[in-house]
């Protein structure tokens, strides 16, 4: 009978250790945020669900604002401010209470397919709907303590990606950026940063590295080749992306870690990494990053709710 107890209590005790690792990590003193992209589907590829699992996690985390990395609405973008895709796509779509702090937004190659100064313009229309333009910046405060500050830099990385200016469907929006200038901006932000700023990021639609499907593709070559060299001459801490519909999490040699977090919808495979990959998931879901000044701690959770991954990074 002994053996039988202490049998029982060895296996509660070994559950309940195991369900204290599964838990979301709080911290309201950091600088809360979701991560997510590649979503609009008007509900379907289990973007509904998504969308109720980011509401409810968003609330116990207490996220301050959600990091949107591109491909808003599909499969060609918005055809104006008015377009239905606004309601189905989004407005109707996360509609929790804790969904409705801003949601600092990129462009991705389907957004390109439609009416991209729409997706700018809505900013005026929309209390959360953050894109002031196609490549913007955001200093964000710790605890409301400006000596300890975050740097989110936001990117228009469709237009370093050759194929798109010989595509019908994105040639006329594409051919009338400035890459030089965006790298010439984006090296001026980088190399003027406040002594405040404690962590640096940077959020683009397109990977630079990837276990998905496009790990050779000449799209990923093409941003490694345009962004590493920024990325690593200035230390920048983490390049979060989608395009890959799937959640990733790559290390290469360097400062920067990679985050690829497409998963608001449609999934498609991937593996991990090859050498410098420490997690690849084919499933719907986000990340959640928390940040104080000497940690960032990132949580990548699933559409059901389940904590897949966690890892804590040291300044």
């Amino acid at each position: 009978m002994r053996k039988l107890l202490l049998s029982f209590w060895v296996c509660f005790f070994t559950i309940a250790v195991c369900a204290q690792k599964d838990e979301l990590t709080v911290n309201k003193k950091a600088i809360n945020f979701i991560a997510m992209g590649d979503f609009g589907r008007n509900g379907e590829y289990m973007q509904k669900e998504v969308a109720m699992q980011m509401g409810i996690t968003a609330k116990e985390l207490g996220s301050d604002f959600f990091v949107i990395t591109g491909d808003n609405f599909y499969p060609s973008g918005v055809a104006s401010t008015q377009d239905y895709s606004w309601v189905a796509s989004f407005e109707n779509m996360y509609i929790a209470h804790a969904l409705q702090n801003p949601w600092y937004v990129v462009l991705g190659n389907h957004d390109y397919k439609g009416n991209v100064q729409a997706e700018i313009d809505y900013s005026k229309l929309s209390r959360r709907w953050y894109m002031p333009a196609r490549y913007f910046s955001k200093i964000i405060s710790m605890d409301d303590d400006t000596t300890q500050q975050a740097l989110l830099i936001f990117l228009d990385t469709s237009p370093f990606i050759a194929q798109y200016y010989t595509s019908a469907d994105h040639k006329e929006n594409i051919i009338t950026q400035d890459t030089a200038a965006q790298k010439k901006w984006l090296e001026n932000v980088l190399a003027n940063r406040p002594d405040n700023i404690k962590w640096t990021f940077v959020v683009g639609h397109h990977p630079l590295y990837t276990g998905g499907k496009r790990i050779k593709s000449p799209d990923t070559y093409q941003m490694n080749n345009s962004f590493k060299p920024i990325f690593d001459k200035y230390k920048v801490d983490a390049y979060i992306c989608g395009h890959e519909h799937n959640l990733q999490y790559i290390k290469p040699v360097g400062t920067t870690h990679y985050f690829v977090t497409g998963a608001g919808s449609e999934t498609t495979p991937t593996i991990l990494y090859p050498q410098t990959g420490k997690f690849a998931q084919s499933i719907n879901g986000f990340m959640c990053f928390s940040v104080t000044a000497k940690e960032l701690l990132v949580q990548i959770v699933s559409v059901d709710g389940k904590l897949l991954y966690k890892e804590n990074i040291k300044k």
